[in-house]
């Protein structure tokens, strides 16, 4: 994430804030360019000083206080390029829903703030009902099954309850997880989707294979021998959590999701200008300074370089607090080989959805409906 700042005052701002507390200019977030802007009224629109030579307005989900994101206005499209793809949404007329939803959006729209920078494709199911993407926000409700989160198809599904503090602290702690967030639920169902599109669309299965073992595995019964039996005792020989020990498409999952954290956490650190050189550390293992745009790294061994030296500090940090560590997690070298088959996936050239022809059959594998995040304890009441 990017350090941004008022384009008429200089104040220092949050991704999500819609208004300049110093200076009072009306915010909104421009994806074209990338960037928190300022606001000037232009009758029923707005002109963005950081992007003067367009004409803008507010997405439609502005009204409820859970976009702050910009459509231009000569654009047919009422939400903006995050929002478009909500499939489903709360009923908002109860207050915890809304609530909740908006903690939701936060952290969906922080996802879409990285696969733009990245350059990945995100099609709506409307503009590629074959590979489009799409969200559903449900809450839980009387005599209905339970709201599993997971993938299916393009189609990622997230449990409400997720966004409540105390529900998903209860669930972090029923499953034995070091981390659980709303924007790490994002990350990782997304590498879901990204395995469709970019390793069984794009012609990688063979080399994913190589890299995180045999999908085709019975998904369903790796993942009863997983809850049943945990991880193997030295896991993180091999993986970045527990859960991706459980099958191959897990495993590129959790390593996707960490993938994201890393880029995303190196660029604040870069525009924060944060640089570590321990006084009592020998050597050089733990200098590292963030000089380059992560989003744009040239290999893995750049992130990961700048990363761990980080990641020992920022812990360090958090302890210091009373917290829990901010990446409670152990990169082994063959966790890094991974990451590093992500980056280049994600550096790769990508198979434009427009490839794709309508009413194609896609490569006949078996797609992943994950649901590696079903709470395995019912929701406060």
């Amino acid at each position: 994430m990017k350090l941004f700042k008022c384009q008429s005052c200089q104040q220092i701002l949050y991704f999500e804030n819609d208004v300049c507390v110093k200076c009072g200019h009306k915010l909104g977030y421009v994806p074209e360019v990338a960037t928190v802007s300022a606001l000037e009224p232009e009758g029923e629109l707005w002109r963005a000083l950081a992007s003067p030579d367009v004409l803008y307005r507010f997405c439609a989900n502005a009204q409820h206080a859970a976009c702050n994101w910009l459509v231009e206005a000569n654009s047919p499209e009422t939400f903006c390029l995050s929002c478009r793809h909500n499939r489903m949404i709360p009923d908002l007329s109860i207050a915890d829903n809304l609530a909740n939803w908006q903690k939701i959006e936060i952290a969906k729209h922080r996802m879409f703030y990285s696969l733009l920078r990245l350059k990945l494709p995100t099609p709506t199911q409307a503009e590629s009902p074959e590979a489009g993407l799409a969200f559903d926000f449900l809450a839980e409700l009387p005599q209905a099954p339970r709201v599993m989160t997971g993938h299916d198809n393009g189609l990622i599904t997230l449990a409400l309850a997720e966004a409540d503090d105390a529900i998903r602290e209860q669930n972090r702690v029923a499953m034995h997880e070091p981390y659980r967030t709303l924007i790490g639920h994002f990350r990782h169902e997304i590498g879901h989707y990204y395995w469709d599109r970019l390793v069984r669309d794009g012609g990688q299965l063979d080399a994913c294979r190589a890299v995180f073992g045999d999908d085709s595995l019975d998904y369903g019964q790796a993942l009863q021998n997983h809850y049943a039996n945990g991880a193997p005792a030295n896991w993180q020989d091999n993986f970045v959590s527990q859960y991706a020990t459980s099958h191959p498409w897990e495993d590129f999952a959790e390593t996707w999701a960490h993938y994201l954290h890393i880029v995303d956490t190196l660029e604040i650190a870069r525009a924060f200008g944060l640089s570590t050189q321990p006084r009592l550390a020998k050597g050089e293992e733990l200098d590292a300074s963030v000089d380059f745009d992560p989003y744009r790294a040239t290999e893995i061994g750049q992130l990961i370089d700048s990363w761990l030296p980080l990641s020992l500090a920022l812990n360090s940090l958090n302890r210091a607090m009373g917290q829990p560590d901010l990446y409670p997690f152990v990169l082994s070298q063959p966790a890094i080989e991974k990451l590093g088959f992500i980056h280049r996936l994600v550096h790769g050239t990508h198979v434009p959805v427009a490839q794709v022809p309508p009413g194609a059959r896609l490569t006949p594998v078996a797609t992943p409906v994950a649901t590696s995040e079903v709470p395995p304890v019912a929701p406060a009441a």
